[in-house]
């Protein structure tokens, strides 16, 4: 049956939803048990940090290639063995007895974890018609969302309660559980185009279309990177150069969070009707956004807005660029694409933070919001011209139709 013919698949593409809530959850569980898992592995909470970056490491090493390696496959088969990987390595972090030991865990999560972006960054287009992508794409964007404002909270709080080693196993309870939701709510897809007669399939780094999935990652390094270097020394901003009290920071990023989500639902609606301009207007509205906090730190009420403006445009602006790498990736490469992706989210996020360490150390917050600002409008100006170059060349943004498998099982 066509996708056309289809109601929207609301269950298959929620199921996805909570499937990412729980992987990034679990990538980002240390950050709030950095105390607890240091004093029990008796080693420094500098190096319990350093699994967050080890575990993000190798998504940025492995996840192109395994998607590569594994683009054969059968997609929702794929998705059930890297979910059953994933809890493997759950399971194998809850009882490591050793830190050498966690970081093997780690690893393993990691590399299921990028191929499982792989898969499930792709996912949503082999479910529905090319106008309802941006739609598909904002609902399973928003278990990423949800984790980080109600997720990495929550396992926080677990942690410190019962013991950081009962959060990965809940975890990795959990995510068997999902496994069972995905066999039976998950569409199974057909993500490889039948050859015509006298057709030949093609190299992925030969695909035509290769060209602009590559830009779109180029964008997002530039914008995730930029966004980074401030957004990761947010707290001495908001305490030492926007003079808050400590118990308003938790607040205001707590608004930031619940704006994103908002941004994210904007996303959806805005890029399923007006896909180019509502890119522009968000990264646009983010210059803004930053601009104002960088002139008017000293006055709260102005922080506070600029905040919520800030939250609500950055949160739409990964649902977006999926969007429209998944439009123009053909779709043989669309899986290659989505690791890509993933790891161009990943370079910009460590190496946003790095630049900021050096100019934060050097300089202070001063010129972090501008950083930021100047980093959008360079990809502004690069998607501008990248634009009027392929309307130059009469490029087309089309991508061939896609149909769902009727299979019993996976």
């Amino acid at each position: 049956m066509s996708q056309h013919d289809r109601p929207f698949p609301w269950v298959g593409l929620i199921t996805l939803a909570v499937a990412i809530f729980f992987l990034v959850t679990s990538e980002f569980l240390p950050t709030g048990l950095l105390s607890a898992m240091a004093d029990d592995l008796a080693v420094t909470e500098s190096q319990v940090g350093l699994l967050i970056s080890i575990f993000a490491g190798t998504v940025v090493v492995s996840a192109a290639p395994l998607a590569a390696l594994t683009r054969h496959y059968p997609r929702k088969s794929l998705l059930l063995i890297v979910l059953v990987v994933f809890a493997l390595a759950n399971v194998l972090a809850a009882i490591a007895p050793s830190y050498e030991l966690l970081v093997g865990a780690r690893v393993l999560g990691g590399l299921a974890h990028g191929l499982f972006w792989a898969v499930a960054g792709a996912y949503a287009s082999y479910l529905v018609p090319r106008q309802q992508l941006a739609r598909a794409v904002a609902v399973t964007s928003a278990g990423g969302t949800a984790a980080f404002v109600l997720g990495v909270p929550l396992g926080t709080a677990l942690g410190l309660a019962v013991g950081w080693r009962a959060a990965f196993g809940v975890i990795a309870a959990t995510v068997v559980v999902l496994v069972l939701l995905v066999i039976k709510f998950l569409p199974a897809v057909e993500h490889r185009v039948p050859l015509t007669t006298g057709e030949i399939r093609i190299p992925a780094r030969r695909d035509p279309t290769m060209p602009g999935v590559l830009f779109i990652c180029l964008l997002v390094v530039i914008i995730v990177t930029g966004h980074n270097v401030f957004y990761t020394y947010i707290a001495p901003f908001v305490l030492d150069t926007a003079g808050f009290d400590p118990e308003a920071l938790s607040i205001l990023l707590f608004l930031y969070g619940g704006a994103g989500a908002i941004g994210l639902v904007l996303a959806g609606v805005v890029g399923s009707r007006y896909p180019r301009g509502g890119l522009y207007g968000m990264l646009a509205t983010v210059i803004l956004a930053v601009s104002v906090l960088a002139l008017f730190a000293g006055v709260p009420l102005v922080v506070v807005v600029a905040f919520v403006v800030w939250g609500a445009a950055f949160g739409g602006i990964p649902t977006l660029l999926q969007t429209r790498l998944l439009k123009i990736a053909s779709p043989n490469v669309r899986d290659v694409g989505a690791a890509l992706l993933t790891t161009s989210f990943n370079i910009g996020i460590g190496g946003g933070a790095a630049i900021g360490a050096v100019i934060f150390a050097r300089t202070g917050t001063t010129w972090l919001p501008w950083i930021e600002a100047g980093s959008i409008a360079l990809a502004i100006v690069a998607l501008l011209i990248m634009e009027s170059r392929r309307r130059a060349r009469g490029v087309p943004l089309t991508t061939r139709p896609i149909t769902i498998v009727e299979a019993e099982s996976p």
